[in-house]
């Protein structure tokens, strides 16, 4: 059974830094095309970034573009969300999902086409 497990939340001041992870258990995890999304209170769940599986293509949300950055060890198998210069409005429960389409492409923006989450993590930044 595939298990994804996320860490590195926490609280942060505006203009910090946090890195998110994500590990993965019983599965292919190299063949799996990785996404991050959050829900922010009181909000539905948003897309952040995608990686594919083989790590060649990205995607991200407009406005995390430039300080937030996806990556991939697929020795580890682990997905990884680096965030920086984080502002108030990043403020949300963070998920990381995994997809078995095995495209070369950047994961879909769509969470329903994803197999599998993990539980989350909380990502608060104070102003």
């Amino acid at each position: 059974q595939v298990q994804l497990v996320e860490s590195g939340g926490g609280l942060v001041q505006a203009g910090g830094s946090l890195r998110l992870s994500c590990a993965s258990s019983g599965g292919p995890f190299p063949t799996y095309g990785m996404g991050w999304f959050r829900q922010p209170p009181g909000k539905g769940r948003e897309f952040v970034a995608a990686i594919s599986w083989i790590g060649r293509n990205t995607d991200y949300l407009e406005s995390v573009k430039g300080r937030f950055t996806i990556s991939r060890d697929n020795a580890e198998e682990v997905v990884y969300l680096q965030m920086n210069n984080l502002a108030p409005e990043d403020t949300a429960v963070y998920y990381c999902a995994a997809e078995t389409s095995m495209s070369d492409l950047a994961p879909p923006r769509d969470g329903t086409q994803y197999d599998y989450w993990g539980q989350g993590t909380q990502v608060s930044v104070s102003s």
